[in-house]
């Protein structure tokens, strides 16, 4: 399999990170250091900084608080605070996707990178919901637009349609299908608002809850078995759909 594919899968990190990581010249096979999109196979040596790579065994999901100040990366060079420092060492896992560092609340966290990864394809339209507070009040023409889409020139791109619901003169709860870079961050800018605060609450069928800022939790196997349910199914029915059935 593709080398990122296998660190994705031992738990060292996600395939974006694992590819970070390969450019850096940090990983090595065989002691040769490794390229990105290379082949490994079981009987390769692959390590990371020196440490060698082990294929995990029990699979292991968590529900994380993140904290505003605390960065989804494993990148230390800034000196922040990272989510990773929340969470046991061992067994190693990593963010599912990711939330700015002026954001907080509900990060999944596995070590089985292609639950991972559908879990962030965008194509699937996995919902996640989040709490937003604005710094002045909002118009029912503003969230009706922002609802229907909003074409956000920096990204070059115009969002998908999406769900809405005011919970305050200033506040509203939004369920996006997709995750651009600070997406709700820009929609609110386009039409003149600046959030104070935003926290995601949803990840598919896993809530937030009352779990403290901070905190993390084991997902129950219910949870699981829904999580991975909904995801065979979306995966299912892309995959229906490419081939022109439906």
């Amino acid at each position: 399999m593709r080398i990122n594919k296998y660190l994705s899968a031992c738990g060292i990190c996600s395939r974006r990170e694992a590819d970070r990581l390969i450019a850096e010249g940090k990983v090595t096979v065989n002691g040769i250091r490794a390229a990105v999109g290379q082949e490994v196979s079981q009987s390769d040596l692959v390590e990371v900084c020196g440490k060698k790579t082990e294929a995990q065994t029990a699979e292991v999901y968590l529900a994380v608080n993140k904290p505003r100040g605390v960065v989804v990366t494993t990148d230390r060079k800034f000196q922040d605070p990272v989510l990773e420092d929340l969470v046991p060492k061992s067994p190693r896992v990593f963010a599912v996707g990711r939330l700015d560092k002026d954001s907080e609340g509900l990060i999944l966290m596995t070590n089985n990178g292609e639950v991972s990864n559908q879990i962030q394809k965008a194509r699937y339209h996995h919902e996640k919901e989040y709490e937003v507070e604005v710094d002045h009040a909002l118009t029912r023409t503003a969230l009706e637009r922002m609802e229907q889409g909003v074409f956000l020139e920096e990204l070059g791109r115009k969002t998908r349609p999406c769900r809405i619901h005011q919970t305050g003169l200033n506040r509203f709860t939004i369920v996006l299908t997709e995750g651009m870079n600070r997406q709700i961050r820009r929609m609110c800018a386009a039409m003149g608002y600046r959030v104070t605060s935003l926290r995601r609450i949803r990840v598919m069928n896993i809530l937030l809850g009352d779990l403290p800022s901070g905190a993390y939790r084991p997902l129950s196997q219910e949870e699981i078995r829904v999580l991975k349910s909904l995801l065979a199914h979306s995966s299912g029915s892309a995959a229906h759909t490419s081939s022109g059935g439906g």
